[in-house]
């Protein structure tokens, strides 16, 4: 008999394939999300309103660099479906690591004031 965790979360599983992709020996699960899907995926999933554009440009506060918010990743981890950088493999950039540029170098100005 397994235990479960208390805070594990299982959320259902998207409607989308999934490729396995081995990062230091573990098996992550990344979606394949249809060319037709990006925009209403990122709004599905995205923690804050309103959700970006595909267009708009983020900074990966792990990874200290920006990307194209088309480039997104959806992964799926210990029951749960992720929003991540396109970093993530590398530094491990989920959707809360990342900030607008245009917000970074306003507080970038902000620090250098003070």
């Amino acid at each position: 008999m397994s235990e479960e965790s208390p805070f594990e979360v299982h959320e259902p599983e998207l409607p989308f394939p999934k490729k396995v992709v081995f990062v230091r020996g573990v098996p992550i699960e990344e979606y394949i999300i249809p060319a037709d899907k990006p925009q209403e995926v990122l709004e599905a999933l995205y923690p804050f309103t309103p959700a970006p554009s595909l267009e708009e440009e983020m900074y990966d506060l792990h990874e200290e660099k920006k990307f194209s918010v088309r480039d997104y990743k959806v992964v799926r981890e210990r029951g749960t479906n992720m929003l991540v950088s396109p970093y993530y493999y590398s530094s491990g950039g989920s959707v809360i690591d990342w900030v607008p540029v245009g917000r970074r170098r306003a507080r970038q100005r902000g620090r250098t004031q003070q």
